[in-house]
């Protein structure tokens, strides 16, 4: 049985940073890709970044040059570094795995920032 646990979201004010992390336990080898969307009030689930097994990373366009993604292979785990934040960031994060072709998600973290 896989899980994602995520921790670090908050309240932050504008252009302030937060760090995102999720871990997945269970008995994992070799996870796919892993990343995040994000939902905010009213919205649909937007994609926000992917990271590859090979570490090759992409951004939707409203976070290129803010958000950096990364991965801890050896941990199992997936880092959001979040800068400059902006009101419109606000939103539940949701991590992502996929893992032997299927998809596995987080409970999901609320990220809010004041203006």
């Amino acid at each position: 049985q896989v899980q994602l646990k995520e921790s670090g979201g908050g309240l932050v004010q504008a252009g302030g940073s937060l760090r995102l992390s999720c871990a997945a336990s269970g008995s994992i080898f070799s996870i796919n890709d892993m990343g995040w969307y994000r939902q905010a009030p009213g919205n649909q689930r937007e994609w926000v970044t992917t990271i590859t097994s090979g570490g090759g990373t992409s951004y939707v366009d409203s976070v290129k040059g803010r958000f950096t993604i990364s991965r801890d292979n050896a941990k199992n785990t997936v880092y959001l570094q979040m800068n400059s934040l902006k009101p419109e960031d606000t939103a539940v994060y949701y991590c992502y795995i996929r893992y032997r072709g299927l998809p596995y998600w987080g409970q999901g973290t609320q990220v809010t920032v004041s203006s």
